[in-house]
């Protein structure tokens, strides 16, 4: 039996071929039970069309529309999902993120009181590197909210926002910050657990210093990271013969510290809203290995700032993300302006354009040449709402796939 839901899902992809493509079929078969699925494809002519073929009468498939040229091409995949969507309440998802009804149903619920809400990922499996990778979603769930591969979006407040910049490479903080830029509502979900599927280790390194130049944007975190490695090295500095060591403490000393500490806060991370069930009391084990690992990279990850940029799908990209003030002082400053009236007119435009051949309900997939959203963005008030999560924390949803039935 399926239940409806009155919900988009928009399903932003790029792929370089299809290992994989049999799974997500089976994926968004479940899936389009219960949301109308927009899967915006990127991805070369020939998968492209495999992608047509298999998905005929599942989904929503189209092409990223052609005006929206983007450093960030995941971006312009999301903005064409959303102004294809057809109702308000929108889950976006990357093509590794597994939602089941329960999560689906959360969502939609949230968005009732919220114009973003922010779930919360669980690797499922858990190799080796998916298990390193858990240790930084715990160590940020300690420090305040992970940054999770998913989100729900209220199709009418993002229009009215005009979109949000992607020309970033953190393209999930800068549309957390264009929404409270705006005055938007956004909800954290510690609690709402929905799963995701952990990438190769070979993907798992190429990772590992586009990861860490996000941390550009969030100066406190850079901070404290930069300076872990050469206090170490100041530490292992031996002292010329005949003179005394140094008064203070030691290499293995400051380890032990550093690894009692790193542990105990991604404990108190995986022990919030309920995270035992879903992360394993293993998953804090290598919490001080990542926050080595980060130290050094973000070395690697500055020298990349100052050098053009972190590389990015054949170019390179030189912002993590804009402040929430910047967002706001652009905001201000396009005040009086309509950029409402251009993104109705490029939705008109999408609603226009001719079905791609997934298509089989006749509904539009192909899109043509549409001006970019770009700078305009609406004036909204600079107060922001911030609606806590505290009261959904029962509504813990992490089965493993959408129901059968």
């Amino acid at each position: 039996m399926s239940t409806a839901l009155d919900l988009d899902y928009v399903l932003p992809l790029r792929w370089d071929d299809d290992q994989g493509l049999g799974e997500l079929t089976g994926y968004l078969a479940r899936l389009s039970r219960h949301a109308r699925v927009i899967v915006v494809d990127g991805s070369r002519d020939d998968l492209f069309a495999r992608h047509a073929a298999r998905w005929r009468g599942l989904v929503r498939h189209a092409r990223p529309a052609a005006g929206l040229r983007y450093a960030n091409g995941k971006v312009a995949g999301v903005t064409t999902g959303l102004l294809l969507a057809t109702g308000d309440r929108v889950v976006i998802a990357d093509d590794d993120v597994r939602y089941d009804l329960p999560a689906l149903t959360a969502v939609h619920d949230l968005l009732a009181r919220a114009d973003l809400v922010r779930p919360q990922n669980y690797f499922d499996p858990l190799p080796w590197h998916a298990r390193w990778d858990t240790a930084r979603t715990l160590l940020n769930r300690a420090f305040g909210a992970d940054y999770p591969g998913t989100f729900g979006v209220r199709r009418g407040f993002f229009v009215r926002m005009g979109g949000y910049d992607g020309d970033v490479l953190f393209e999930n903080l800068e549309l957390i910050r264009t929404v409270r830029a705006h005055g938007g509502r956004e909800l954290h979900a510690p609690g709402l657990y929905v799963r995701r599927l952990p990438c190769n280790a070979r993907r798992f390194w190429s990772q590992r210093v586009r990861q860490a130049y996000d941390d550009l944007a969030q100066p406190v975190r850079m901070a404290a990271f930069l300076p872990m490695l050469p206090a170490l090295a100041a530490l292992a500095v031996r002292r010329p013969r005949g003179l005394p060591a140094p008064a203070g403490p030691t290499v293995p000393a400051a380890l032990t510290v550093l690894t009692v500490l790193a542990v105990g806060l991604a404990e108190a991370g995986r022990r919030r809203a309920g995270g035992r069930r879903v992360f394993p009391a293993s998953a804090a084990l290598p919490a001080p290995v990542w926050v080595l690992e980060r130290a050094a990279c973000s070395w690697l990850a500055l020298g990349a700032a100052l050098t053009g940029g972190v590389p990015y799908a054949g170019g390179r990209i030189r912002r993590s993300a804009h402040s929430v003030r910047a967002l706001r002082r652009r905001v201000r400053l396009a005040r009086g302006t309509e950029p409402a009236g251009l993104v109705r007119a490029v939705a008109e435009r999408l609603d226009r354009g001719q079905a791609a051949p997934a298509q089989s309900d006749g509904r539009p997939a192909g899109v043509d040449g549409l001006a970019v959203l770009g700078e305009q963005l609406e004036v909204a008030p600079d107060e922001q709402g911030t609606v806590g999560a505290g009261g959904h924390r029962d509504r813990v949803s992490h089965a493993r796939h959408l129901p059968q039935g």
